[in-house]
């Protein structure tokens, strides 16, 4: 039988095989779940490693999006450059 700090205390490469929108719904849940309080110490302890490791694959993919976008727009600029010429 799993305990709900089973459930939280997966390990880090599962986290990181989340997609964006699901690592967010789970970090809002993990936030809503501390807020509401009635958990134990441990319980607390395993929830906000749980939402430090799902921020931090939040940060990954909108980083990685900010990349993507910024190289998009520095190839627009270049190819704007080029047609100047």
């Amino acid at each position: 039988m799993t305990s709900e700090v089973d459930k939280v205390a997966e390990p880090a490469a599962v986290a990181e095989a989340l997609g964006y929108e699901q690592a967010r719904d789970e970090l809002i849940e993990v936030v809503r779940r501390l807020e509401a309080g009635g958990t134990t110490l441990e319980e607390s302890l395993a929830l906000w490693e749980r939402g430090e490791e799902l921020a931090k694959v939040c940060r990954r993919w909108l980083d990685g999006a900010r990349a993507r976008l910024d190289a998009a727009l520095a190839e627009e600029e270049a190819g704007a450059d080029e047609g100047t010429e």
